[in-house]
């Protein structure tokens, strides 16, 4: 259990250190390997850190894997990078496969563990391939919702906190229905600058990074996978594999040709639905300007407070809280930290049990789509 436990990074520095590490054991496949670090503007030390690993003779395929879009959850992002580099790189041809693996596209919300960036952008509903569509009229159920899911005001308790949000959330579902409700709230929105899901008014300059990347793994190979890490939605003991609605073969195909038990499409009927989701994005500039490639891409989506009603409303309630106490305070410090705390817990638990069991999925998660995609042979 600790070799497993040690997986998980204690801050973005120490991940980030990690990560630059693992150049030389790359060489040893693939001599070309290279690391790049894309530093964001600002004063503070943040990169986007990637190590390209090209194909030694032919680019039949390349494996792209990301974390850390929801800067927070690149705790764990970083530990299953971590785990794939210790047993699935070593299974892997250099000779036909290339690496593009980037740490942290999210470095100032991992540094300071918040899931958005700097400008309060959540970048899982900033990516569109045309600016126009961060449109501030798009969903306007959301403006509706504003009051309960953007409380202003320093919180001086949680327990008056949770009881305003309760009665509200009350009133809305009773108002508008609980699926339009729920609806609303994740879909992203491109309004309120201060509120959660906030999808910005530009493309970030994490998002058009990131966009280049995905543009030249299109462009440079047959075939191409995506893994990306995510947390905080779904069962809490069992990672959810999370399809685009662009991908054309069923979950239940895609569960049967993997081998896993949790495999759903980022729709209302079987998860939710997001403008601006960086795997639709991805499906769109394929099927735009490289349909003759083959690609699969799909998000790791570890849940952490469940998925019943009463996990879903804690996982609001506590986005919410941390969203306020960022833009107006805490009228206490040790308030302050517990709020922080719940955040940590949200997207990033400290449960040793979780974090095993985190593994334990991913493991058969690699195993069954690399196998299922040519990336590695059956056992």
């Amino acid at each position: 259990m600790e070799n497993i436990l040690a997986l998980y990074p204690p801050s973005y520095e120490a991940s980030r250190r990690r990560f630059r590490e693992n150049l030389d054991r790359l060489k040893v496949f693939w001599p070309a390997a290279s690391l790049f670090s894309h530093r964001l503007p600002g004063d503070e030390d943040l990169t986007i850190d990637r190590i390209e690993a090209p194909a030694l003779t032919a680019n039949e395929r390349v494996l792209v894997f990301t974390t850390g879009e929801h800067g927070i959850e690149g705790f764990v992002g970083s530990a299953m990078l971590q785990r794939f580099l210790d047993t699935i790189l070593p299974q892997l041809d250099p000779a036909t496969t290339g690496l593009i693996l980037v740490h942290a596209i999210n470095p100032w919300g991992m540094a300071h563990r918040r899931r958005t960036n700097a400008a309060n952008v959540d970048l899982n509903r900033n990516f569109v391939l045309n600016p126009s569509e961060l449109d501030p009229s798009f969903n306007p159920e959301f403006a509706r919702l504003d009051a309960c899911l953007t409380p202003a005001g320093e919180i001086h308790s949680l327990a008056d906190s949770e009881r305003n949000f309760s009665n509200q959330f009350s009133a809305l579902v009773e108002e508008l229905g609980r699926d339009a409700f729920w609806s609303a709230a994740r879909l992203g929105q491109y309004f309120q600058p201060k509120g959660i899901h906030y999808g910005g008014d530009s493309l970030q300059a994490e998002t058009s990074h990131l966009l280049q990347i995905y543009e030249s793994a299109l462009r440079d190979y047959a075939q191409i996978l995506h893994l990306d890490i995510h947390t905080g939605y779904g069962p809490r003991y069992q990672m959810s594999l999370v399809n685009s609605v662009y991908e054309p073969r069923s979950s239940a195909d895609l569960a049967a040709r993997f081998d896993y038990p949790i495999v759903v499409a980022a729709n209302p009927d079987e998860f939710y639905a997001i403008l601006g989701d960086m795997v639709d994005c991805l499906y769109r500039l394929w099927e735009r300007k490289y349909p003759h490639r083959r690609l699969y891409a799909t998000a790791f989506e570890f849940g952490t407070f469940g998925e019943t009603l009463e996990g879903q409303i804690r996982t609001l309630q506590t986005m919410i809280l941390e969203n306020q106490a960022y833009w107006y305070g805490c009228s206490h410090a040790e308030l302050e930290n517990q709020v922080k705390t719940d955040f940590c817990e949200l997207f990033a638990p400290s449960d040793a049990h979780w974090r095993v069991k985190a593994v334990e999925d991913a493991d058969r998660a690699f195993a069954g789509i690399l196998q299922a995609n040519g990336f590695v042979k059956n056992k």
